[in-house]
């Protein structure tokens, strides 16, 4: 596996691989897979200001990641919130970890100090949100720094929202 930067070249297959978290889960909290142009200009905007990384198996994109702006202030220049999005059915396979280990890297070398995660969690799992990703998170060593109780709701579910954080240095 090796990973490389995105490109708008890219954004076809990772739109392919984000719908389907748009539409069969409450990992995104979207309720409408962007258009191919829409998110086109995502990867092109994220992409001019900070990593934008793909993981490629075979010839084949099996997961992405990125960072983007935490808060639009100057004061939080050196903090960005992260994202991660593997290929369903390739989880548990190291390509999320492989992905956030070039990520962090990166953002160190660009004097970047905090790394929020925002992730989506459920008191009780169902077959739209499980709490993979927290756990995910911890075993990357961020930190839970607060919870937002019922303030995301997809497929007729109040689902709750955590921030983690990782300092980076």
């Amino acid at each position: 596996m090796e990973i490389r930067n995105a490109t708008i070249e890219d954004a076809e297959e990772l739109l392919k691989i984000y719908s389907y978290y748009v539409e069969k889960t409450a990992i995104s909290f979207e309720y409408d897979v962007p258009t191919l142009e829409e998110f086109r200009e995502r990867v092109k905007n994220i992409s001019a200001k900070y990593p934008y990384l793909v993981a490629v198996d075979e010839g084949k994109i099996v997961g992405y990641c990125y960072a983007g702006t935490f808060k639009a202030r100057a004061a939080y220049d050196h903090c960005v919130e992260t994202t991660v999005y593997v290929d369903n059915g390739l989880h548990r396979k190291g390509v999320g970890k492989f992905l956030y280990a070039h990520l962090e890297e990166e953002l160190k070398n660009r004097g970047i100090r905090n790394a929020y995660a925002c992730i989506a969690v459920c008191d009780v799992e169902d077959e739209y949100l499980t709490n993979n990703s927290w756990h995910f998170h911890e075993h990357l060593g961020y930190e839970l720094v607060g919870r937002f109780h019922k303030c995301g709701y997809k497929f007729d579910n109040w689902y709750d929202m955590i921030w983690m954080e990782k300092m980076l240095y």
